[in-house]
């Protein structure tokens, strides 16, 4: 399955509708970069969309760079500088406090270019440094279902449709609804795409040959993880 949306505004290339990510608040994220960065620190924020968590590293006193592949993601993003490119390809030639690669971008089903994220994460975060990465452990991919989701406020987010097309390897269309849809006077978007099951040994593998190691889980459901480089 190719990445792809639907709905009002902008798609970028990999399926995220542009109007209702702008709507998304802040789910912890920031507060998990406070307690692995230096006060004043510098962030790269890898696949950093409109801000959604941007916006509060910079408010906390990070020194952010956003990177995207989407122009029209970053041009809502304010006080941080940002690069437009893909993750993969990424070099700046320059290493940060902290790298975050959010939004479980790692599951993707390709292992090369899983690979290429974590090298993007590796070439640029500084000896001592910390990776904030977010991933689907493999029981929570195994729970999946039609119809999971949640609510907040006006922004509802459910799975329309799961199917696990090969071993571990499953594909879900995401339906995006905001304000009263019933009434008809919501708004409603898709996303389709592909996803990887991945165990804590297939994403400790990977990071190990990208020269990280995974030092420990940050939050309970285990979705957020903290990996640091190799030392000699």
């Amino acid at each position: 399955m190719a990445n792809s949306g639907t709905g009002p505004g902008p798609i970028t290339p990999d399926g995220s509708p542009v109007e209702f990510y702008s709507m998304l608040k802040p789910n912890g994220e920031p507060e998990l970069v406070a307690q692995v960065t230096p006060p004043g620190g510098s962030v790269l924020e890898l696949g950093a969309g409109v801000g959604r968590v941007t916006h509060p590293l910079v408010g906390l006193g990070f020194e952010v760079v956003a990177v995207d592949e989407s122009a029209e993601m970053l041009e809502r993003v304010r006080g941080a500088r940002t690069v437009l490119g893909r993750v993969e390809e990424l070099r700046l030639g320059e290493r940060f406090d902290t790298v975050m690669l959010a939004s479980q971008l790692v599951n993707t089903v390709q292992d090369q270019a899983r690979r290429a994220l974590l090298a993007a994460c590796a070439r640029h975060v500084k000896p001592g440094g910390a990776v904030l990465i977010q991933w689907m452990p493999a029981d929570a991919h195994d729970r999946w279902h039609v119809g999971m989701g949640r609510s907040d406020g006006d922004v509802t987010i459910t799975m329309a449709a799961v199917e696990e097309v090969s071993p571990g390897v499953f594909e879900a269309t995401m339906r995006y609804t905001y304000g009263d849809d019933d009434s008809g006077g919501g708004r409603v978007w898709t996303q389709s795409f592909s996803s990887k099951r991945l165990t804590d040994d297939d994403l400790a593998a990977d990071l190990a040959a990208e020269g990280l190691r995974l030092r420990r889980f940050l939050t309970d459901d285990r979705t957020w993880l903290l990996a640091a480089p190799f030392t000699m």
